[in-house]
C-alpha cells in the first residue's frame, strides 16, 4: 500500500514537472512570434495613494514605442520600469511579459503587466504654491496624483527641511500613539515656527511652539486632558500651551 503512494506520489511529481517544462517551452518559443496587444496596471487595492492607470500606460508607451504592434521578445522590459520609477509618487515597478488564452478570436495573445508599489504618504504640505505628499523617508510628490485617506494635513510656513527633519519623526510619534492618532486632526504652523494642533475632540486649539521636546510636552498634556478637562466642559477652553517647559496653560474663552 505504501509503495502504491509512493508510486502515485511520483507520477503526479514527475506530471507537474513535466507541465511546466512544457509551458515554459511553449513560453520560450511561441511567445517569439506573440504579439503585445493589451496592456495592464495592477497595485494592491490596500495602497492609500494611485496613480491614474491611464497615466502609466502613456509613459510606458513613450518608454518603448509601439509595445502593442511589437513582438512580446522585443519589448524591453527594464526600460520601461526605469521610466515608470521616474514618477515621484512611484516607489518600485516590475514588468512582466505574458502569454495567455485569447478568449475572444481564440489562440493566444501577449500581454504586457506593469505592477507598481505606490509610495505610502505619512504627511501632507499645503500651502501658498504647494500641495504635496511626503513618505516617512522624506519622499516627495505631488498631491495632485494622489488620493488620501486620512493622512495627517500640515498647513502654514512649511519648508520641505522643516518638514523632513521636525514634522516627519513628529507625526510618526502621533501615528504610533493610539490616544493621539484619533486625537490630532490637523497641524498649521505659523511663521515664526510656532506649530498649533487642531484637535478632533474640543473646542480649543494646541500650542505646542516649538517641536524640540514633544514627547514630554504631548505627555503633560494628556495629564491635563485626565485631570482638568475629563472633568469639565471640553468647550471651556479656546487654547492649550505646552509651548513653555513642564508648564500647561490654558485660554479660557
Amino acid at each position: 500500500m505504501r509503495t502504491l503512494r509512493r508510486i502515485l506520489k511520483l507520477t503526479g511529481f514527475l506530471g507537474l514537472v513535466v507541465f511546466i517544462i512544457g509551458t515554459l517551452a511553449f513560453t520560450s518559443i511561441e511567445s517569439r512570434n506573440i504579439q503585445c496587444s493589451d496592456i495592464e496596471v495592477v497595485f494592491r487595492r490596500s495602497d492609500l495613494i494611485s496613480v491614474d492607470k491611464d497615466k502609466l500606460i502613456r509613459m510606458a508607451k513613450q518608454a518603448d514605442g509601439k509595445i502593442l504592434s511589437k513582438r512580446l521578445d522585443k519589448i524591453n522590459g527594464e526600460v520601461i520600469e526605469a521610466a515608470i520609477e521616474k514618477h515621484p509618487a512611484i516607489k518600485r515597478a516590475d514588468v512582466y511579459k505574458l502569454v495567455v488564452k485569447n478568449e475572444e478570436g481564440g489562440g493566444y495573445k501577449g500581454v504586457l503587466v506593469i505592477k507598481v508599489k505606490n509610495r505610502e504618504p505619512v504627511l501632507r504640505i499645503i500651502n501658498s504654491g504647494s500641495n504635496y505628499f511626503m513618505d516617512k523617508e522624506g519622499n516627495k510628490f505631488p498631491g495632485a496624483a494622489a488620493y488620501a485617506k486620512r493622512i495627517m494635513v500640515t498647513t502654514g510656513s512649511v519648508s520641505e527641511k522643516f518638514a523632513t527633519e521636525q514634522l516627519l519623526p513628529f507625526v510618526e510619534y502621533i501615528d504610533d500613539n493610539d490616544f493621539w492618532s484619533a486625537q490630532i486632526e490637523q497641524i498649521h504652523v505659523e511663521q515664526n515656527g510656532n506649530v498649533l494642533l487642531s484637535p478632533l475632540v474640543g473646542g480649543h486649539v494646541i500650542e505646542m511652539g516649538d517641536l524640540y521636546n514633544y514627547e514630554t510636552k504631548l505627555r503633560n498634556l494628556k495629564a491635563f486632558y485626565k485631570q482638568v478637562l475629563a472633568e469639565s466642559n471640553w468647550d471651556k477652553y479656546s487654547k492649550v500651551s505646552v509651548k513653555y517647559n513642564n508648564q500647561v496653560v490654558a485660554k479660557r474663552k
